[in-house]
């Protein structure tokens, strides 16, 4: 029994460690996050942070696969693949909204750190189960005629850029509605953005 306390008391710091890392790596960035002041945060000692994580770069890595796959599940699970090109596209927009207003921070944290070059390779491979499954609707949308003829990753930098952009203007207040709302009332505008 104390060897289970013991690792329920180890998995409740490393969390505690990665709940305060989020917090300040979508506050501050990368560069502005100091690992004591992780530390701090958590309620941890800076060694033990060390025990759990090697460096700032190995913490960020797995907070950042973690919310990777996080977001990975709720795209993707249980995807109705058998519906039309704008049916699809439907599904997939509502997923990443639900996604960016159920997690925030996380969603931020996501995009400040997506292309950063601290991101190893097993992080990199976490982007491509996202963007895999997305890149192949696109070009089978594309065939089918109901996309624009351009690069996959452009059409999918649009959307994702639109859902961003709505996020961050509602997060400092520039909409006259909640987030959802204005998320939901974008939808129909992204897709024109993109369909032929």
């Amino acid at each position: 029994m104390a060897a289970t306390a013991e690792k329920r008391d180890a998995s409740d710091k490393r969390q505690a460690i990665l709940d305060a890392a989020l917090e300040l790596f979508a506050e501050r960035g990368f560069y502005g996050t100091a690992v004591p002041l992780v530390a701090e945060r958590a309620g941890v000692g800076a060694g033990t942070l060390y025990r759990y994580f090697e460096s700032k770069e190995a913490l960020v890595n797995a907070l950042y696969r973690s919310w990777k796959m996080a977001l990975a599940s709720s795209l993707l699970e249980g995807f109705p693949m058998d519906q039309p090109p704008r049916a699809m596209f439907g599904e997939c927009y509502r997923r990443l909204c639900a996604f960016a207003v159920e997690h925030p921070r996380a969603f931020n944290f996501l995009e400040l750190h997506h292309h950063a070059p601290y991101l190893d390779e097993e992080s990199r491979a976490c982007d491509l189960l996202v963007l895999g499954p997305i890149r192949t609707f696109a070009e089978q949308a594309q065939r089918g005629q109901a996309l624009k003829e351009l690069a996959p990753e452009l059409l999918m930098a649009i959307v994702y850029g639109a859902v961003v952009g709505v996020v961050r203007a509602a997060e400092a207040k520039h909409l006259p509605m909640p987030l959802h709302e204005a998320l939901r009332q974008a939808e129909p505008v992204v897709w024109e953005a993109i369909r032929r």
